[in-house]
């Protein structure tokens, strides 16, 4: 076989595929089409996340509250609502399992940080009045019961 023919011969088994620009870009478009829908899935699992955290240690009733409500919507295994944590978890690729687990630790630790913080610091029985650095007092009760005393 000549130099000539196995060139022809290679050339014709190895084409390159040809496809439109309007191909090209439906297949794009395709894919873009359920962006929107993921982007807000992912804020939704942030916002849920950042709830969760900044609710973890509960000081007010709202946060309280939202704590609960963040717990029951990662706990619940419902798949009904297109915006449950299980779909959402689906959608994004994440093990819903994993995340919960997770979740699950990061509180736990937190909370025992800040039960150790709070019995490590001791508090002085001392406040300010109006700003002043000199002027200490002890609260009412300690004036009561000495001017009771009296």
């Amino acid at each position: 076989m000549t130099h000539t023919a196995m060139v022809e011969a290679h050339s014709s088994t190895v084409e390159a595929d040809l496809i439109v620009p309007s191909q090209f870009f439906d297949r794009i478009r395709a894919e873009r089409s359920s962006q929107p829908e993921k982007r807000l899935m992912l804020a939704v699992m942030e916002d849920a996340i950042s709830t969760f955290q900044k609710s973890v240690q509960g000081a007010t009733r709202r946060q309280r509250r939202l704590l609960k409500e963040t717990e029951e919507w990662i706990g619940s295994a419902n798949t009904a609502w297109p915006f449950s944590f299980e779909n959402i978890c689906a959608a994004l690729d994440i093990e819903a399992d994993y995340l919960r687990t997770g979740l699950k630790r990061w509180k736990g630790t937190l909370l025992a940080q800040c039960k150790l913080q709070d019995s490590a610091v001791s508090h002085s029985p001392f406040r300010r009045v109006s700003g002043r650095r000199h002027s200490l007092s002890t609260g009412r009760s300690a004036f009561s019961r000495s001017a009771k005393a009296a």
